[in-house]
């Protein structure tokens, strides 16, 4: 069976940056054809984050290029698909899927409250900060609950998942990427 992994970047979180970059490097290491998606040359910045209108109007034109990008979404139903993600990405990764029927698996960092409306109930893996200002932590875990995804605190995480302090940020970063092999590598995840 062939793997597809897909990366959906976020708002100025590229495919470059850590952990987008090591998710994919992780996934060709376990067999995924990687596919990169590039949602540059919108209008935005992450203050427009907390506008719902913007978010919505952002969702829209993301899925149009995911489209465009993916054109055949047929060529994920016989195969094992991961889906990276993280902030807008997120949500463009669980529409496309509930849009196109696609049976994939998520990872996604710093997930937005929107994703509730498009992310099946399991299969999802969500990496949150519990001080991010663009997503409120109490409500994402409320989701994860409710729709039984696991769901990884980075203690004083930011939108980057970041909390400032470089020692703690590495070490943060080699925990969720272990995390994230694990699931590529279809381990038992419940001790990340």
């Amino acid at each position: 069976m062939k793997k597809t992994a897909v990366i959906f970047p976020g708002v100025g979180y590229t495919k470059d940056r850590p952990l987008l970059y090591y998710s994919g490097k992780l996934a060709v290491k376990y067999g995924y054809e990687l596919k990169h998606l590039d949602f540059t040359g919108l209008d935005w910045s992450k203050e427009k984050l907390k506008d719902k209108g913007f978010l919505n109007e952002a969702l829209n034109r993301c899925l149009d290029i995911t489209d465009k990008e993916l054109n055949n979404s047929d060529c994920f139903k016989k195969r094992d698909v991961i889906f990276i993600s993280k902030s807008i990405g997120t949500v463009v990764a669980t529409a496309y899927a509930k849009k196109h029927s696609v049976k994939a698996v998520q990872i996604c960092f710093s997930p937005l409250e929107m994703i509730e409306d498009y992310v099946d109930v399991s299969g999802a893996y969500l990496f949150c900060g519990d001080n991010d200002p663009y997503a409120d932590y109490g409500l994402i875990e409320k989701i994860a609950d409710k729709k039984t995804l696991a769901i990884y605190r980075i203690e004083g995480g930011n939108h980057s998942l970041e909390t400032g302090d470089i020692h703690k940020d590495i070490n943060n970063i080699g925990y969720i990427i272990g995390c994230v092999e694990q699931i590529l590598n279809k381990q038992d995840i419940s001790e990340c």
